[in-house]
């Protein structure tokens, strides 16, 4: 479930970047959000074990799908320090985790299951307030043209697939060649006129 769940939200949120940049990621990451607190307030109403066992399955496999949407987020944050965000997200799930196991010590079980399901509904409501340099928001904000570029795999931006970019020769190291070049054919030229005299005058040259 793991494994695929996740690697589809990963993916979808991948496809959405393509067609609409961060805010198809953003659209995606809250919908998912939303459903899944909806799918925890059914399953703290559900009367039927059989019920039980079909929601959780339907609600552990948005809630991976999330989680794979969340790091297809995370790289565009602040790309130079990409490894220490993901690190924070990792460890905010943990945080949540004892978060909402407090919950359940404390107060009645569906009373702990609705803190859970309102606490994220109100983070998938919170989605449309996530705001990337750069990058456009849920509701607000654009794309920078080189970001459009990129996902649209169009203009100066966008990513050279299989072609490399040979860089121009340096003007002033192409001189310094073509000396040094010059410089070698001019002693080549001394030399051989240098054996030309020495051969005529029949002079020994003494190793």
């Amino acid at each position: 479930m793991n494994l695929f769940a996740r690697g589809v939200g990963g993916f979808v949120s991948d496809k959405v970047n393509t067609k609409m940049g961060m805010r198809g990621r953003l659209i995606w990451q809250g919908a998912l959000l939303v459903v899944e607190g909806v799918m925890v307030f059914i399953f703290a109403n559900s009367n039927s074990l059989a019920a039980a066992i079909v929601i959780m399955v339907i609600f552990s496999s948005i809630v991976q799908s999330a989680e794979g949407s969340t790091y297809g987020i995370v790289p565009y944050v602040n790309p130079p320090v990409t490894g220490s965000i993901a690190g924070i997200v990792g460890a905010g799930g943990n945080c949540g985790a004892v978060g909402f196991g407090l919950g359940f010590r404390q107060l009645d079980t569906k009373d702990a299951f609705y803190l859970m399901a309102s606490t994220i509904i109100v983070s998938g409501v919170l989605t449309a307030f996530i705001a990337i340099k750069g990058h456009a928001g849920l509701f607000a904000g654009q794309d920078s043209e080189e970001v459009i570029a990129a996902y649209k795999k169009t203009g100066a931006g966008a990513p050279a697939a299989t072609t490399l970019t040979v860089p121009a020769p340096d003007a002033d190291a192409a001189q310094d060649v073509e000396k040094e070049a010059g410089s070698e054919k001019g002693s080549e030229a001394e030399f051989n006129q240098f054996m030309t005299y020495v051969s005529d005058k029949n002079l020994t040259v003494e190793k």
